[in-house]
């Protein structure tokens, strides 16, 4: 299926590894001009350089989504960069587990004002496309509990009812915007893979909990952000889609 998507133009945060590289990665692939950002000056450059592989435009920086003024002005500068901006895509995270203060204050910089200054930036720019598009990842420890209190979970609860609101608000300027909450991702480096060497048994009680015996991959992630992201998706706006393999047990109406 043609996605539309040859020509558009796109920013990512967060996209050197794991989800926010796979959604990367697909919206090249698709004929998708891509700007990213990350706080590691050399996985940026690698990435951009593999993204320019795919015969597109790729741009990137080094941002720490906690300086909002920076990441405010990086959009600007990368929506020049590559000549407009159609799709914004809110990746970036501090992943934060522990419940101690710093562990708070990185997930409200970052997670919550990150995503929402990232947006702000973007608002102007895709007012001037026929398509905009706005997609934030979030996570299924938004809308149902798995284990301890975690900043992480609480923090991306609160992008919820900020996403369906913009939709609302932005419709009537073609600017769709929805959320995609994965739930067990498992990639080399990442948090699953993490538990799955320093806990093996805790890895092995999670891998259980999900009905279809796996944990998904960044790639079916960004196969659901990068169509929401399309002007395929052109109808559907202030949705939360769950990605998890049937994983939690909530209904949704």
């Amino acid at each position: 299926m043609d996605l539309f998507l040859k020509g558009k133009n796109a920013i990512v945060t967060g996209a050197t590894r794991g989800i926010g590289r796979a959604i990367a990665e697909l919206l090249a692939a698709e004929g998708c001009n891509v700007a990213l950002c990350a706080r590691h000056e050399a996985a940026v450059d690698e990435t951009v350089a593999a993204l320019a592989g795919h015969g597109v435009t790729s741009w990137g920086g080094r941002i720490d989504a906690a300086d909002t003024a920076a990441l405010r002005a990086w959009v600007g500068d990368a929506a020049k960069a590559l000549g407009g901006l159609d799709i914004f895509v809110a990746n970036v995270s501090a992943l934060a587990q522990s419940m101690d203060d710093e562990s708070w204050r990185r997930s409200l910089e970052i997670d919550i004002m990150g995503t929402v200054a990232g947006i702000e930036a973007a608002i102007p720019l895709l007012e001037q496309s026929k398509s905009g598009a706005v997609v934030v990842v979030g996570t299924t420890g938004a809308i149902e509990i798995a284990g301890p209190p975690r900043p992480y979970a609480s923090a991306k609860a609160a992008l919820i009812p900020y996403v369906k609101a913009l939709a609302r608000n932005l419709a009537a300027k073609n600017i769709r915007t929805n959320m995609v909450s994965p739930g067990n991702v498992y990639f080399k480096g990442g948090v699953w893979n993490i538990v799955e060497e320093s806990n093996p048994a805790l890895f092995q009680t999670m891998l259980a909990r999900n009905p279809m015996g796996r944990m998904g991959t960044p790639a079916e992630v960004a196969n659901a952000v990068v169509f929401l992201a399309s002007p395929r998706a052109s109808f559907i706006t202030g949705t939360n889609l769950i990605i998890d393999g049937a994983l939690t047990q909530r209904v949704q109406f």
